[in-house]
């Protein structure tokens, strides 16, 4: 399995963390369709305000580190080959910083007509059952 954290917009208006497994099957996972393909690289000292995910994507660490900062404090820190899979799309939004520089990421967006809550369905499913 993969272990990847999801970053999304709760009924409350504000984003929370959720850690999701991917089931790996003959060495390989089930296809995510997607869209497009984007090389990011941050600022050394980057930290924007409080904002949204501009669309559902994948953030892939490639090098340095981010920490990501929700309501209420909690914060994640993904590294090099971390997963993040941004769609706090409404509400409050989150605070991304770059803690180790220099931090690149590859950024992968879903495609727009992606059944995200049936696929969330069906990764919970397989990491309940403890499929590899």
């Amino acid at each position: 399995m993969v272990r990847i954290v999801r970053l999304y917009s709760g009924d409350d208006g504000e984003s929370h963390f959720e850690d999701l497994d991917i089931p790996i099957e003959g060495g390989i996972s089930s296809a995510f369709p997607v869209d497009t393909l984007d090389f990011r690289e941050a600022p050394e000292e980057h930290e924007p305000d409080w904002h949204n995910a501009s669309r559902r994507q994948f953030v892939i660490t490639t090098s340095g580190a981010l920490e990501v900062e929700i309501a209420g404090g909690e914060r994640r820190r993904l590294g090099v080959g971390e997963v993040m899979l941004a769609e706090d799309l409404t509400g409050h939004g989150h605070v991304s910083r770059t803690v180790e520089s220099p931090r690149r990421s590859i950024v992968v967006p879903l495609a727009p007509h992606v059944d995200l809550a049936a696929l969330l369905d069906r990764l919970r499913a397989a990491g309940a059952d403890g499929s590899d």
